[in-house]
């Protein structure tokens, strides 16, 4: 009897697309532009490696946090709590131990890198640096997630030119909404900045970088067909993620049963100081498992804590005996949700968790009540 005939293991759960599948095709085909082969085999694995509980040499993909700090404050991120600020150190990496990863990273045949996870990647100010000696070590998928603040259109051009694949902004909301969530962000600026990128790729012929737009639900229900019809002309795809209320605890939720976690086959996340953390939903680092300052990425892979962490989802004990997947989203469950765009819906999960409003994320009574339960 195989893994996947007794355990539930989510692949990519969480995030929705608004699109339609037309351009849901069409978005896969810009993304495995160039590398079309490569790309669909990594694809396969993303799903088969799980499944089968599969230990490849490499991971597929690493996460490389270029800085773990941000220029925002935004209420429903989890980087502006008390206890995240004295768990996780704040600062950018450094360029050497950068480079030292992704020469590991292209040895091994790593497939893709992302040049971030808590902060925000533009504060570090060697990024195009980044993606230049990313691509120009033959890493096949460079990205970055970013709230798009300080990524101009002069930048883009010269990320362009580095060679990045792929860049998500992060948008929440229209008008009013926008600024109130992303301030100091100013909507019209920001809406400018992302059509003119679309004009900058497609006045020089290209493909990539593909810009993907992504949102919290709840900032664009009133009217999602109205979020959609500002962003789809202007991106290559609008995805929106149901809201996740970092600040709660997830211990007495209910959660999936038999759940086992993919992303222990899939990925690995090094933090800014070079810290390794069990899977890219650890934010505060609860569970280490290596030090990229003295470890390579092949011993950390194949390390006695990974091995650990792997042996107990095996059993899908991970929720019950991992201290970080017992207030982990991914085991909640969800229920069905109807997001209606024009004359289409589409289906959002959303989690049993009762948080439904941004501006009900971390006010200042719920951050004194997190630090009192510290």
């Amino acid at each position: 009897m195989g893994a996947e005939d007794h355990l539930v293991i989510p692949i990519n759960k969480g995030q929705f697309t608004l699109e339609t599948p037309e351009r849901i095709t069409e978005f896969e085909a810009k993304r495995g532009d160039g590398v079309e082969e490569e790309y669909k085999e990594n694809r396969k694995l993303w799903t088969e490696y799980p499944r089968r509980q599969h230990v490849s040499e490499y991971p597929l993909h690493v996460d490389i946090e270029l800085a773990s700090v941000c220029n925002l404050k935004c209420p429903m991120c989890y980087t502006i709590s008390p206890d995240f600020k004295k768990k996780v150190n704040a600062k950018l990496i450094d360029f050497e131990l950068f480079t030292q990863l992704v020469d590991e990273c292209a040895t091994g045949n790593v497939y893709s890198i992302r040049l971030s996870f808590r902060g925000e990647s533009f504060l570090h100010k060697r990024i195009l640096d980044c993606v230049d000696y990313a691509k120009r070590k033959g890493i096949k998928e460079v990205s970055t997630l970013t709230n798009g603040l300080r990524l101009n259109e002069e930048m883009f051009v010269q990320l362009m030119e580095a060679g990045i694949d792929w860049i998500t902004i992060s948008f929440d909301g229209l008008g009013e909404t926008y600024e109130q969530i992303r301030r100091p962000a100013k909507y019209e600026r920001a809406v400018e900045k992302i059509a003119n990128y679309a004009k900058i790729k497609k006045e020089a012929g290209r493909v990539k970088p593909i810009i993907k737009i992504q949102t919290v639900l709840p900032a664009i229900e009133n009217d999602p067909k109205a979020f959609y019809r500002v962003f789809s002309p202007i991106s290559d795809m609008v995805s929106a993620n149901p809201l996740i209320d970092f600040l709660q605890s997830k211990r007495d939720l209910p959660k999936i049963s038999n759940f086992s976690c993919p992303q222990i086959y899939q990925r690995l996340v090094v933090g800014a100081d070079g810290l390794c953390m069990m899977c890219a939903n650890d934010e505060d680092g609860k569970i280490i498992v290596g030090d990229a300052n003295k470890q390579s990425i092949y011993d950390i892979w194949h390390g006695s804590e990974m091995s650990r962490i792997r042996e107990i989802h095996r059993r899908g004990a991970g929720v019950a005996e991992i201290s970080a997947c017992t207030e982990c989203y991914l085991p909640l469950k969800t229920y069905e949700s109807r997001v209606i765009i024009g004359d289409r819906s589409v289906v959002a999960e959303k989690y049993l968790s009762g948080t439904e409003k941004v501006n009900e994320l971390n006010t200042p009574d719920k951050l004194k009540r997190k630090e009192m339960q510290v």
